[in-house]
């Protein structure tokens, strides 16, 4: 109990940000934490990092805060997912990966053919570093936001049944979207805003995770004992908007993780009677292609070279059952993020 009680009140000291619904009380000097962000006194076994042995102990929404923590406690999950990482977890494995050929569908598709799983690369256009890996097969011409190009998907695959689908296509528009140009109360500059942009982004980061699960899923390749990864994002939590967006802004990006939260959920409730359990994914601050307008936060938000964060979504993966399918994780220490 002491060590759990002292990270709360080093969390605390060390964010000038106001934690989502506090209601702590004092009793005796001991801290009781009610609500959904209650810290107790235990440690999980499925992370090196101070969790609760009640469900909805949830990730801190401060990234800052997050990364100092998981550095003053010197957290293998977080900082050293390489010395827990089991490669043998995959091994003979058949899984898909969509958007395969560059970032961290790259570098899952890498990881995973090193660990001796049969990786099918799905992606729009294949690319010379994709090619040499050796995978088992690369299905190109795949746009997720295409009924037709999904189904023709699932009729090229080759071989039985999936272990694995992970969904991580996705799409991030370059600049940041917000009403006004400004926070200054009179102005009415307008800013940018682009609707036809928000509706591709949902279809290609939501809708396109149940395009391509409802294909493999008619294909038959999706047995008892699989599982259906989304990769989708901590913007995707509502409840910690007010938090990592006070200012508001990105409205295409957040909307289409939430929305793609809610369709991994409503997955899991489908095909839980079927054995396959579904696992929703933040795959914590990768320094890719899609993040780099965030590149000045990169060092002091501990984000992470993309092999770094494939093993740490790799590892969740191999956690995932049907007693924690439905369920919103964060990869970084592998606790639950709040809806």
């Amino acid at each position: 109990c002491v060590a759990a009680i002292n990270d709360f009140i080093w969390v605390v000291k060390n964010t000038v940000t106001t934690m989502v619904n506090p209601a702590f009380v004092f009793v005796g000097g001991a801290v009781t934490a009610f609500a959904a962000r209650s810290f107790s006194c235990a440690i999980s076994g499925r992370s090196s990092s101070v969790t609760a042995c009640a469900s909805g102990q949830y990730s801190l929404p401060d990234q800052k805060a997050r990364h100092a923590l998981h550095v003053k406690k010197n957290d293998q999950r977080a900082l050293h997912i390489e010395t827990i990482f089991d490669k043998a977890a995959y091994s003979n494995k058949r899984v898909l990966v969509t958007g395969a050929n560059r970032g961290l569908g790259f570098e899952l598709t890498k990881l995973l053919v090193s660990c001796g799983a049969d990786v099918i690369a799905v992606c729009r256009k294949s690319s010379e570093q994709l090619d040499k890996l050796g995978v088992y097969q690369v299905i190109e011409n795949v746009d997720v936001a295409s009924d037709e190009n999904t189904a023709e998907m699932a009729e090229k695959l080759q071989g039985g049944a999936l272990d694995v689908v992970i969904n991580n296509a996705g799409y991030f528009m370059k600049e940041r979207e917000s009403i006004f140009a400004d926070q200054e109360k009179d102005s009415i500059k307008p800013g940018v805003l682009d609707f036809a942009d928000e509706l591709k982004t949902i279809d290609i980061c939501a809708i396109g995770n149940i395009r391509v699960t409802a294909a493999l899923a008619h294909k038959g390749v999706l047995k008892e004992g699989s599982k259906v990864i989304l990769i989708t994002s901590q913007g995707g939590s509502i409840a910690w908007r007010d938090e990592q967006c006070p200012v508001g802004g990105d409205y295409g990006h957040h909307l289409s993780k939430a929305s793609a939260n809610m369709a991994g959920k409503l997955m899991a409730n489908e095909l839980k009677t079927r054995g396959v359990a579904v696992g929703i994914l933040h795959p914590g601050f990768n320094r890719t292609e899609m993040t780099a307008k965030y590149s000045e936060i990169w060092d002091e938000e501990g984000a992470v070279e993309p092999g770094v964060g494939a093993m740490r979504v790799l590892h969740q993966i191999s956690l995932l059952d049907m007693q924690d399918t439905g369920k919103f994780y964060n990869c970084e220490d592998g606790l639950e993020i709040p809806w």
